[in-house]
């Protein structure tokens, strides 16, 4: 069924300006119709395609809820949205067939198994932003539990998978099913930045109470936690596997170093610095350094890790989450792509061109100064009528120069704010306080681009396995953020996507909605 499998389209629009296209539903046919592109608007350029069938409005099934409620949701997300789309072929045929486009990996035959799936909590980490998290705590006299309530659609908690009326079990992997309303949102207050809530939906918590069963993390769906383990297969070279293996005690693990190039370790995609967790699907986390250097020998001409990067890492731990529970969903491929491989998703509709060089170079640039001679060596410039902020005429030898910043940057945070939708005063009167120190992430113009065209957000955790720019300076404290939501304002997401021409063509008895 993999021919069923849906594309992710992220689309963007200056407020007041649509998308470019119309949504119907049309007489005679089944599903949601892509119509009318707009010939070099954000849908067309973005690859959809008349007759397109929307599937996933921000990852909410849609195929089978009402056409006005669809409008809705994708006016309601505001200046920014992803859909996932099927051609209008694969469509049909999937329809013929009998095919769960909820779930296109199922067989028919699973599709009308009554009962056949198993419901699973879910596991969602929320990041904050300048916006707060996005969603209310509430709780009901009588009815015992805390309950997720109005979120923020396009805010953190969407986008991490929350959904009104989830029950929430469990706060950084500690439950608080027994603790009082209060006692939760203070949790919250000094759990910081970071939170990993695992939640159940209405339904799930039925299927396990009826089943007399504790609901933890083992219950759980992974698919909308945004960054994942990986999994590396090695092949013996001529000279070993290509990689040196470490034990820092005060990391707590056995951890990969110096790569060699064009090793199988290199080939393999691991990364300096990876944890390794397991061996041959074997965790080892607990074992001694000799003990785990023995079963990568004894495993002959080939071996299998399972590692993570460092914020892969924290994730896992912030939510008490055994790392193996990763291998228990890693063949879905029905599941929507995690943040990492939304980083590298093709920007083209065609599937012909991964450049694995240029993977490395999808990174903003975090550069920290300590300003000199009374400046810090650049102009910041916008354009007018239009979001952003550019950096140029940086000073050689200078603190931006030093720090790594290049005519014409682009400014997308400072001291860990986002100022892509300030405006210029703002932005300066940020610099201004910011005193003789100053942090900034920014991206060059092509990376910059490449970013938000394949729907990624822009923000350190970016970084990845990049080294910080080397600077001058020591870090700067960051402002505190709210930590309750605001529904008034909403977090920034992607712009501009990829270039692909279609026809277009319109149908009478039709409802359609400009989008």
């Amino acid at each position: 069924m993999s021919g069923f499998r849906p594309k992710v389209i992220s689309l963007n629009k200056k407020p007041g300006q649509t998308f470019g296209f119309y949504l119907r539903s049309e007489h005679g046919e089944e599903g949601h119709l892509i119509r009318c592109l707009e010939m070099g608007g954000p849908a067309e350029l973005a690859g959809l395609k008349d007759g397109d069938r929307l599937l996933r409005v921000n990852g909410t099934f849609v195929d089978e809820m009402p056409h006005g409620e669809v409008v809705d949701m994708v006016t309601s997300s505001g200046t920014s949205v992803t859909f996932y789309v099927l051609d209008e072929d694969s469509y049909k045929q999937a329809k013929a067939q009998g095919v769960d486009l909820a779930n296109p990996q199922k067989t028919p035959a699973e599709n009308n198994k009554v009962g056949s799936a198993v419901p699973k909590a879910k596991l969602c980490y929320l990041v904050n932003s300048i916006s707060g998290f996005g969603f209310s705590l509430s709780s009901t006299e009588g009815n015992p539990g805390m309950f997720i309530k109005l979120v923020v659609p396009g805010s953190v908690a969407h986008n991490a998978g929350l959904s009104n009326n989830d029950r929430l079990v469990e706060l950084n992997g500690e439950n608080i099913e027994g603790l009082s309303h209060s006692q939760v949102v203070e949790k919250i207050k000094k759990a910081g930045s970071s939170l990993m809530f695992l939640v159940v939906d209405a339904k799930t918590d039925e299927y396990y109470k009826n089943k007399s069963k504790t609901i933890g993390v083992w219950l759980a769906s992974i698919k909308h936690l945004p960054h994942k383990p990986r999994v590396a297969d090695l092949s013996k070279g001529p000279t070993g596997f290509g990689f040196s293996l470490i034990y820092e005690q005060n990391k707590g693990g056995h951890f990969i170093k110096d790569i060699e190039i064009n090793s199988p370790a290199q080939s393999s995609g691991l990364k300096e610095m990876d944890r390794l967790v397991a061996v041959n699907s074997k965790e080892v986390d607990s074992w001694t350094h000799d003990q785990v250097v023995d079963l990568i020998r004894q495993s002959g001409q080939s071996c299998c890790f399972l590692v993570m990067d460092k914020f892969t890492d924290k994730m896992y731990k912030l939510g008490n989450m055994p790392p193996l529970l990763f291998l228990d969903t890693l063949n879905d491929s029905s599941l929507p792509p995690s943040y990492s491989e939304a980083l590298y998703l093709p920007t083209h509709a065609q599937p012909s061109t991964p450049e694995p060089e240029r993977r490395e170079e999808l990174k903003p640039k975090l550069c920290r100064m300590q300003k000199s001679s009374g400046s810090f060596g650049f102009h910041l410039n916008g354009i007018e009528g239009k979001d952003g902020h550019f950096l140029s005429e940086v000073v050689k030898d200078r603190a931006a120069d030093v720090a790594g910043i290049k005519d014409g940057d682009i400014l997308v945070e400072i001291n860990g704010i986002n100022v892509e939708n300030r405006s210029h005063d703002e932005v300066v009167e940020m610099i201004h306080l910011s005193g003789n120190s100053l942090e900034m992430l920014v991206a060059t113009k092509s990376v910059y681009n490449q970013l938000k065209a394949n729907g990624v957000n822009i923000t350190s955790q970016l970084l990845g396995e990049c080294p910080e720019v080397q600077v001058q300076s020591t870090e700067t404290n960051r402002d505190e953020r709210q930590l309750q939501d605001n529904s008034n304002s909403r977090p920034e997401t992607p712009t501009e996507a990829a270039r692909e021409r279609t026809s277009s063509s319109s149908s009478e008895d039709s409802l359609d909605e400009k989008l």
